[in-house]
């Protein structure tokens, strides 16, 4: 089970820090990402964090949205630094034993997301 928290309101410019806590004794073996949808699209890759560390970022959060992960905490992290309006959208953490990918169906599990609004 996968609970993520910390979204909320914040001015263009500013910086959020989102926390996905994992149940289960297995976190340090999954593969962890963070996905993205706004009202009328599809859900996005944000980030992506190996269970051994690797990262992989969207384009268009590179340089500004950092992952991490604390395997002692079971827990996975998203700061996200100079947010921009674009940056709207409910973000969801994903999990999986295998997949690393950049595609929601490569996920087996899903948090129940939480709102990010950034103002102009």
């Amino acid at each position: 089970q996968l609970q993520a928290s910390g979204g909320g309101l914040v001015q263009s410019g500013g910086s959020l820090r989102l926390s996905c806590a994992a149940s289960g004794r297995s976190f340090s073996s999954y593969n962890m990402a963070w996905f993205r949808q706004a009202p009328g699209t599809e859900r996005e890759f944000v980030a992506t964090i190996s269970r051994l560390g690797g990262t992989k970022y969207a384009d268009s959060v590179k340089g500004r949205f950092t992952i991490s992960r604390d395997n002692a905490k079971r827990a996975v992290y998203l700061q996200m630094n100079s947010l921009k309006p674009e940056d709207t959208a409910v973000y969801y953490c994903a999990a999986d034993p295998t997949g690393t990918g950049v595609i929601v169906r490569q996920y087996k599990y899903w948090g129940q997301g939480t709102q990010v609004t950034v103002s102009s």
